[in-house]
C-alpha cells in the first residue's frame, strides 16, 4: 500500500521532519528541512521532487505582490523561508571592493586576475577555468561566512561574452577578444570554473553579459547594432550560444543597445532563440537603467506600464532598476500582462536557487561548508591562489618584438636599470576589478627580481629631462606606458582621447605624449624596452619600428610586477598571443557604428596589413612545424576529424607555443571569411623536443547559418586546413573534402 505524504505544521519545534515513504517492497527515507521562519513544511522543500514541480509549488504559494517583488536583483521570500540572494560582479575576480565600490561597506579583498582581455591572451582555457573556480569558491566563502553576514551573492555577472570587434570600444578590457570561437571557448571555460564540477549543484551561477552586439559606449542606450541573420548566428551570438549549450550557463544580462531597431531589453530574440533554441531557463536580467531607457532614450514605449509588460513578456525576470514594481503591477491590472506569464518568468530565478542548493538540506550540497569555519584562512590569502594568478599573468604576456635578443635580460650582467613611465610604479585596477589583497607594481617586481646588487631607479616621466638623464646613466631602460582603465577622473572624464572605459569610447588609438616619452628615452639609451600595459590595442607605429623590445600585458593583476619581471629576466618564456587585430591607424577600419563585420573588421575581413595580426606573439625560442595530418582523408557532415602537427622547439630554451588551426572554404556556395579560427592548443615544449599536437575539428564547426532553412547547414565543400602560429603566419596547409 502506498501512503500519501502529509505536510504538517509544527508550532513548537525546530526539527528535521523524517517522512516515511512505504510501498509493498521498499522503504525510502527523505529528510526535508524546516522553514525556520514559521516552521511550516512545503512540498518544494523535498530535494527529490522534480525541479519543475518544486518551482511550480513555490509560485503557487506566493502572493501577487511577492511575485512582483521577486523580480528584483536580490530576490527572496521571507515568509516561505527563502533567503535573499543577489548578484556580484566578477569579470576577473570577485568584486567586493574598490575601485568600482562594489563592496560599499567594509570592502573585502579577493583574488584578482588580469583583465579579461589579458586572460584571453593566455589562449589557455584551463587557466581561465581555474580562475573561475577560485572566484566561485570565494563567492561562496563570502556569502556563507558568518564574518560577512550574508554579503555578496552567488550569481556572478561573468563572463562578458561580447566581442571586441573595434579597438575603440571603451570596454574592450571586459571581453576575451574579437574572434567568436576563441571567445566561446574561453567563456565555456570560465563558466565551468564558476559553476563547478558537481553533477547536480552549482558552486555559483554564471550570468553572461551583455546580450547582444554591445561594443560601442558612446550613445549605447540609443544606438542600434544592425546586421543580418548570418552575422547574428555565426558571429555576434556564437560565444553566448557556446556558453549556454556547451558551458551550461542558464543566466544572462540584456544589453543597453538596440539590435536592428529593437531594444535588446525586449528583443524577440530572447524568447525565439535564447529560450526556445538554446534552452536557457534561468535568470534574464536588464542592465542597470535598461528599463528606463525603453521610454526615455529609446522611445520604444509610451510609458513605464508598457515597459513593465514588454519586459516580462519578452522573458525578463530580474531588473537592475528599482522602479519596476509599480509599472509591472499596473500592467497586470490593465491587462497588458497576465499573472500566468509572470508566474512562468519568476520560475527562472527559482530554478537557479535550486541549482545552487539554496533550498536543499546542507548535507546534500557539496559547497555548504565553504566559509562556515571562521578560523579558516581566507582563500585569497592562500599561496595556491597567488600561484594561479602569477601563472595566469605570466601566460598573458605577449612578446611583440625582440630585436637582437635584448630579452631576456641577464641580471648578473646589469648594474643599473631605469624604470620610467606612468605605469612603472602602479597597478591600475579597472571598474570591475576585485579589490586585491596586495599588488606588485612593475618597479617592485623588478626590484624583487634583481636584488640589492642592481641599482633600480624610477622616474614618472612627466619630467622628460629627468627621464632622459636616468636612461643615459643606466644600463637598460624599461618604459612602462598604457591607458588608465579606472574612473580616477570621474565619469566620462578622460586625460587623453586615446583613453576609453565604460560609457566612453576612444577617439584615437595612438599613445600621444607617451610615445614621445619613448622616443626621448630611446634616443638616450638604445637598450630600451617598452612595456605596454593596456586594455586595448594601440597604433604604436614608431615604437614598433625603432624600439628593440616590446611586450604587452593587460592591467589589474595582483601579480603584475612579479610576472612581468619573470618574463623580462627569462624565468618565464612568454607565450601569450594577441586576441585582436591591431591596426596601424583608424583609416584601416570602418566607422564605429558599422556592425557589418564584412566591411573590414577582425582578421576575417581586415583590409590591408595590420600593425600586428590576430594570434600574434613571439617567444625567446623558435618553433618549427611539420607532418600535418588528418585522421581521415575526408570529413562527413555529421562527424569530426583530428588534425595533428608535429611542433619542434628548435631553440635553446623551453617555451610555450600556441598552435592555431584556421579553415578557409574553397568551394562554398555562400560568402565566407578569408579564414576562421576553429581550434587551438597552448603547449609547453622543451628545447630540442618535438611534440605532436592534435586538435579536433567537428564538421558542425564548419556550418553556416542557412537563412532559407533557418538552421545551421554543413555544406559539401573543399576546405583548406591552415595550421600556424598566427592568422598571418600559416606554416602548413592541407585540402580536405567535406562530403
Amino acid at each position: 500500500m502506498i501512503y500519501r505524504i502529509t505536510y504538517l505544521k509544527l508550532l513548537q519545534y525546530d526539527i528535521i521532519a523524517v517522512l516515511l515513504l512505504t510501498s509493498l517492497n521498499s522503504a525510502v527515507y527523505c529528510q526535508i528541512p524546516v522553514d525556520h521562519t514559521n516552521n511550516t513544511f512545503y512540498p518544494f522543500r523535498n530535494p527529490d521532487m522534480p525541479i519543475e514541480e518544486r518551482v511550480s509549488n513555490i509560485v503557487s504559494l506566493m502572493t501577487l505582490d511577492e511575485k512582483i517583488a521577486f523580480l528584483s536583483q536580490s530576490p527572496g521570500i521571507e515568509r516561505l523561508g527563502i533567503k535573499r540572494m543577489g548578484h556580484v560582479e566578477g569579470l576577473h575576480g570577485l568584486a567586493q571592493g574598490l575601485p568600482g565600490g562594489w563592496g560599499r561597506r567594509d570592502p573585502i579583498t579577493t583574488t584578482t586576475f588580469p583583465q579579461s582581455i589579458g586572460m584571453g591572451e593566455t589562449w589557455d582555457p584551463d587557466i581561465v577555468r581555474q580562475a573561475g573556480a577560485i572566484e566561485g569558491f570565494e563567492a561562496r566563502y563570502v556569502y556563507q561566512s558568518p564574518k560577512y553576514k550574508g554579503r555578496g551573492g552567488l550569481i556572478i555577472r561573468a563572463p562578458n561574452a561580447d566581442l571586441g570587434r573595434d579597438p575603440r570600444w571603451g570596454r574592450t578590457e571586459e571581453c576575451f577578444g574579437e574572434d567568436p570561437y576563441l571567445n566561446g571557448v574561453m567563456s565555456v571555460a570560465m563558466i565551468k570554473g564558476l559553476q563547478g564540477d558537481d553533477h547536480k549543484y552549482w558552486l555559483s551561477a554564471s550570468l553572461l553579459k551583455h546580450f547582444l552586439a554591445n561594443s560601442n559606449e558612446d550613445g549605447r542606450n540609443r544606438t542600434s547594432s544592425n546586421f543580418d541573420a548570418r552575422q547574428f548566428y555565426e558571429y555576434y551570438s556564437l560565444p553566448f550560444h557556446m556558453g549556454f549549450v556547451e558551458g551550461g550557463a542558464k543566466c544572462f544580462m540584456t544589453s543597453y543597445n538596440l539590435v536592428n531597431g529593437i531594444p535588446c531589453t525586449v528583443n524577440p530574440l530572447i524568447e525565439a532563440v535564447v529560450i526556445k533554441q538554446w534552452g536557457v531557463d534561468g535568470i534574464i536580467c536588464t542592465d542597470a537603467g535598461g528599463f528606463g531607457n525603453l521610454t526615455r532614450s529609446q522611445h520604444y514605449y509610451e510609458n513605464a506600464t508598457q515597459s513593465g509588460a514588454g519586459t516580462v513578456n519578452a522573458g525578463v525576470n530580474q531588473y537592475l532598476d528599482r522602479s519596476f514594481e509599480g509599472p509591472v503591477k499596473k500592467a497586470i491590472e490593465e491587462g497588458l500582462l497576465t499573472e500566468k506569464q509572470l508566474n512562468e518568468d519568476i520560475k527562472g530565478t527559482l530554478r537557479v536557487f535550486i541549482r545552487l542548493g539554496l533550498l536543499d538540506p546542507p548535507d546534500r550540497v557539496p559547497y555548504t561548508k565553504i566559509g562556515k569555519d571562521t578560523l579558516e584562512t581566507a582563500p585569497w590569502n592562500n599561496q595556491k591562489n597567488k600561484d594561479v594568478v602569477r601563472l595566469a599573468t605570466q601566460e598573458s604576456i605577449v612578446l611583440l618584438k625582440n630585436t637582437g635578443n635584448l630579452l631576456p635580460l641577464n641580471k648578473r650582467a646589469i648594474k643599473s636599470i631605469a624604470m620610467i613611465g606612468p605605469r612603472a610604479d602602479q597597478v591600475v585596477f579597472d571598474w570591475y576589478s576585485s579589490q586585491a589583497p596586495y599588488s606588485v607594481t612593475p618597479l617592485a617586481g623588478v626590484k624583487n627580481k634583481v636584488g640589492a646588487h642592481v641599482k633600480v631607479q624610477y622616474v614618472l616621466g612627466d619630467d622628460v629631462a629627468a627621464a632622459v638623464n636616468l636612461a643615459k646613466s643606466s644600463d637598460v631602460a624599461i618604459v612602462c606606458v598604457g591607458n588608465n582603465p579606472n574612473q580616477d577622473n570621474g565619469w566620462k572624464k578622460i586625460s587623453s582621447p586615446s583613453e576609453g572605459r565604460e560609457d566612453l569610447d576612444r577617439k584615437t588609438i595612438t599613445l600621444d605624449e607617451q610615445e614621445e616619452l619613448i622616443k626621448q628615452v630611446m634616443a638616450a639609451n638604445p637598450k630600451t624596452i617598452v612595456v605596454l600595459i593596456s586594455s586595448f590595442p594601440y597604433a604604436i607605429n614608431w615604437t614598433r619600428e625603432n624600439v628593440p623590445a616590446i611586450v604587452h600585458m593587460a592591467h589589474s593583476s595582483q601579480e603584475e610586477g612579479n610576472a612581468l619581471a619573470d618574463v623580462l629576466f627569462g624565468d618565464y618564456n612568454p607565450g601569450g598571443r594577441l586576441v585582436q587585430t591591431w591596426p596601424k591607424s583608424l583609416d584601416q577600419i570602418p566607422e564605429m557604428l558599422d556592425y557589418n563585420i564584412r566591411d573590414g573588421r577582425t582578421y576575417m575581413y581586415f583590409k590591408g596589413v595590420p600593425l600586428y595580426p590576430f594570434g600574434f606573439g613571439l617567444s625567446y625560442t623558435t618553433f618549427t612545424y611539420s607532418n600535418l595530418k588528418t585522421s581521415t582523408p575526408s570529413l562527413d557532415r555529421d562527424s569530426s576529424v583530428n588534425v595533428s602537427v608535429d611542433v619542434t622547439n628548435s631553440g635553446k630554451i623551453a617555451g610555450d607555443d600556441v598552435v592555431q588551426l584556421y579553415v578557409r572554404h574553397i568551394n562554398s556556395d555562400v560568402s565566407r571569411p578569408s579564414e576562421e579560427l576553429k581550434g587551438f592548443q597552448r603547449v609547453t615544449i622543451k628545447a630540442g623536443e618535438r611534440k605532436t599536437v592534435t586538435i579536433p575539428l567537428a564538421a558542425q564547426r564548419l556550418a553556416y547559418w542557412d537563412i532559407s532553412k533557418n538552421d545551421w547547414q554543413v555544406e559539401r565543400d573543399s576546405i583548406e586546413i591552415r595550421m600556424g602560429a598566427s592568422s598571418a603566419d600559416i606554416r602548413l596547409k592541407q585540402i580536405m573534402v567535406v562530403k
